[in-house]
């Protein structure tokens, strides 16, 4: 066995940086009195930003480490950086929402650490073994995290989250192991070798790759593998579901595009029709469901199910070498866009959330534009830029994967995409009138980390997308060809 040489652990520098500093912080947080563990989300935040500023020197560097089974490139790289902005994004929200709903805990943020490192593991990993520990990393911190708050929504939410999680992951097990008895390697690169030369014929491999989608469609939310998601996005404390429905999403699709990308192209024919097949199921079942919610939490529960679908469609054409570029990077495009919008509406959420519950009805948000408007005027941003109207990142996004759809030749879904687009639009602008149309008087939570997230997210939103092409380029130049 060949020892680990220098370029084994700069390859997995960010992460490293980022682990030992959740171990520290574990026992830092003793020493750190209880009504205090501010401080530790502080310490928490820097971790994440020294490893986010390292993550940012990596770029344009390639290298592998650990006998292949980690990958340093443009596109770990670039999931490393969303993955980490968005852990800083989620700290944000949990420093004054935690200690007004009484959760306050230095575990807490340690737990959220160690989910992170699972997520960037994920986008790291050249290995099905390493994705499947990667995975584990992720999840098993979300377990505890649903049912930090240990009332009996949040524990039931922890326990479902727990078991159907555990469930996905022997798909993931089981598809590994179907796949090494077909190809005889865990290793991504050998997987493609091996299947480029038996070509489309092997059904072992096959059904392999089949049971890998369905461990990274209950990841990503997708119909079917969805009931989980709007029972613990309610569930759970708010500020876990902003950091879930963002961190978990990104570290789900980004494995499942290395994954298939890089091991599974010579079998795209296969599995095509049961992409497109996800992909449309998945947005016509969360908007229309989502039309019928009452809980904003559910609302965009349902609404991260829809948008899973929109990001699939991107994947659909992966095995056409002309357009399979264009479409992940329009996925990687569109993560980032979701991201902002998510950590955006998220934050106005708990902005109007009581420590007993109240507050989480759409119709709470009556009189929210009289009140305060700068609150409602960057909520109307979010639910725009989720709809995919003008002038927000969400519009962008969609169009970029409406078009890579049409170049693969995938015309009825992106049709799909549109004509969902225009339903989701009922349950979103439903929040403004409510906001803009109706009277009331909502009280809302002034924190200041709160209003800088919601802020920064608004105008990010925005001024972003008259210049999306920074952005689209560097999605563009981290795919893997």
């Amino acid at each position: 066995m060949t020892p680990p040489t220098f370029f084994d652990f700069y390859s997995l520098l960010p992460y490293i940086i980022l682990t030992v500093w959740a171990c520290i912080l574990l026992l830092v947080d003793l020493y750190i009195p209880k009504g205090r563990k501010g401080i530790t989300a502080v310490l928490a935040a820097i971790g994440i930003a020294v490893s986010l500023g390292y993550s940012i020197t990596q770029t344009g560097i390639e290298a592998r480490g650990f006998t292949d089974m980690i990958s340093l490139d443009g596109f770990s790289t670039f999931a490393n950086v969303l993955l980490l902005a968005s852990g800083l994004f989620s700290i944000a929200l949990a420093y004054g929402y935690t200690k007004r709903m009484g959760i306050e805990r230095g575990e807490y943020y340690t737990l959220l650490l160690f989910s992170l490192t699972g997520m960037m593991l994920m986008a790291q990993a050249s290995d099905l073994i390493i994705v499947f520990l990667a995975l584990e990393l992720l999840s098993i911190p979300l377990y505890v995290l649903s049912a930090i708050s240990r009332k009996l929504q949040s524990e039931e939410s922890g326990l479902k989250y727990f078991l159907l999680g555990a469930f996905a992951s022997g798909f993931v097990v089981y598809g590994t192991a179907l796949i090494f008895g077909a190809t005889g390697s865990t290793n991504l690169s050998v997987i493609f070798t091996q299947a480029a030369s038996v070509g489309t014929s092997n059904l072992l491999l096959t059904i392999g790759a089949a049971l890998l989608l369905v461990g990274f469609g209950f990841k990503v939310a997708a119909v079917p593998f969805h009931m989980w998601t709007p029972d613990v996005y309610q569930g759970a404390p708010t500020s876990v579901t902003a950091f879930m429905a963002a961190g978990a999403k990104i570290a789900g699709f980004v494995a499942l595009f290395r994954v298939f990308a890089t091991a599974f192209p010579s079998i795209a024919s296969n599995l095509t029709d049961i992409l497109w097949a996800l992909s449309a199921l998945t947005m016509i079942v969360g908007n229309l469901i989502a039309i019928s919610q009452t809980n904003i939490k559910r609302m965009l529960a349902y609404s991260a199910i829809a948008h899973a679908g929109y990001v699939l469609m991107a994947f659909v054409p992966y095995g056409n070498e002309t357009v399979s570029a264009t479409a992940v990077a329009a996925g990687l495009f569109y993560l980032a866009a979701y991201a902002l919008s998510n950590f955006g509406s998220w934050a106005v959420v708990i902005a109007l959330e009581k420590s007993e519950g109240r507050g989480l009805g759409i119709d709470d948000y009556a009189g929210l534009a009289k009140k305060y408007p700068a609150l409602a005027l960057c909520m109307t941003v979010f639910m725009l830029s989720l709809i995919g109207f003008p002038p927000t990142l969400g519009m962008v996004g969609k169009f970029y994967l409406f078009r890579s759809a049409i170049a693969g030749g995938f015309t009825g879904l992106a049709l799909i995409g549109v004509i969902t687009s225009l339903i989701s639009a009922y349950y979103y602008l439903r929040v403004v009138v409510n906001m803009y149309m109706k009277e009331g008087d909502p009280d809302v939570e002034r924190e200041p980390w709160l209003g800088l997230t919601t802020s920064v997210t608004a105008i990010a939103t925005v001024v972003v997308s008259f210049v999306p092409q920074f952005l689209f380029l560097l999605a563009y130049t981290a795919v893997l060809r």
